[in-house]
């Protein structure tokens, strides 16, 4: 398993490579010249420079093969990131504050998500062709046709309109006050994990009735064990085999999906700071967090296929 990892981890390299090379590209292709937005602006510091200055300054009036070459080469000599072309404090800085906003949004909307798919998928599966089979069913097909920009849209306009009340949008760090702050994160993170809970509801019980119609599941029923421990035990181990891989394919749409929820209820994490940064077009900012964003999503791709083991034997014995 040791070296399993290992192979993965190197094999991440190249894909991470060309995963920089074609977002670096990309970004500057964006239409819009941060040159002529800085002189709009009536920056002082910029307007005392001449538009070939301030290419110059900023390291904008090389080739971009030049630019992406001294780019990777920071990151990969010094671990930097660059400075943002607007603040000029480091990328790094930025990430560091943003990053854990970020990821305690994605994963308490995971951990919602799952909390609500995984029973009551295995509720349906269990009650096949029952009346709460059809309910739960008709459940997740609403939560998949509700796109959750809407729904968080809903909810920050329909409350205030009938009640007189909305989420707070003043923003409390963990560090500062822990409850407040999860209450301040799981309303949003309910609404990003909706998506995700209707797809793996639906897989949960997919696969639990395939499970279910085994031969050795048949055993364990002829041999009298009660139904928590057939279901619980000896089907949903492999019944989540291929839940976790489409967990695994669904982060980065949890990703994708945080960049709207960010910006509704105004949490300052990395898609907030994407928006602001591609506005600006402050290019070594978006380049940095769709780098972080991509080693990311690799890493949680790695570790659902190292699950496999923890859930299959054989998957471990091979």
């Amino acid at each position: 398993m040791s070296t399993y990892a290992i192979r993965r981890l190197l094999g991440l390299i190249p894909t991470l490579f060309f995963a920089s090379l074609i977002v670096f590209v990309t970004v500057r292709l964006i239409p819009g010249d941060v040159i002529d937005m800085m002189l709009s602006e009536n920056d002082i510091s910029a307007q005392q420079l001449s538009r070939e200055q301030l290419l110059a300054t900023l390291g904008l009036d090389k080739p971009m093969w030049q630019q992406y070459l001294h780019w990777i080469g920071g990151i990969v000599s010094r671990g930097d990131l660059g400075q943002s072309l607007w603040a000029g404090d480091s990328v790094w800085e930025q990430l560091a504050q943003r990053l854990p906003v970020s990821f305690e949004l994605g994963l308490i909307a995971l951990v919602f998500a799952l909390v609500l798919a995984v029973p009551i998928g295995v509720y349906s599966a269990i009650r096949q062709d029952t009346a709460g089979d059809y309910i739960t069913r008709s459940f997740s097909i609403l939560l998949l046709a509700v796109p959750s920009f809407w729904v968080g849209t809903m909810v920050m306009v329909f409350p205030s309109i009938w009640w007189g009340w909305s989420p707070p949008v003043e923003f409390v760090r963990f560090a500062d006050d822990p409850l407040q702050n999860i209450k301040n994160m799981l309303l949003p993170a309910a609404v990003l994990g909706m998506g995700l809970s209707a797809v793996t509801m639906r897989m949960t019980r997919t696969m639990t009735l395939e499970v279910l119609r085994q031969d050795y599941i048949r055993t364990a029923w002829a041999k009298g064990l009660d139904e928590r421990r057939v279901v619980w035990r000896h089907a949903l181990r492999n019944a989540l085999i291929p839940v976790i891989t489409l967990v695994g394919l669904q982060a980065p749409l949890l990703v994708g999906g945080a960049v709207i929820i960010e910006q509704i209820f105004v949490i300052p994490g990395m898609g907030l700071l994407l928006i602001d940064a591609v506005s600006q077009r402050d290019y070594p900012v978006i380049t940095g967090v769709f780098l972080v964003v991509g080693v990311a999503v690799m890493l949680i791709n790695l570790a659902v296929d190292l699950s496999y083991g923890l859930l299959d034997p054989r998957v471990r014995q091979g």
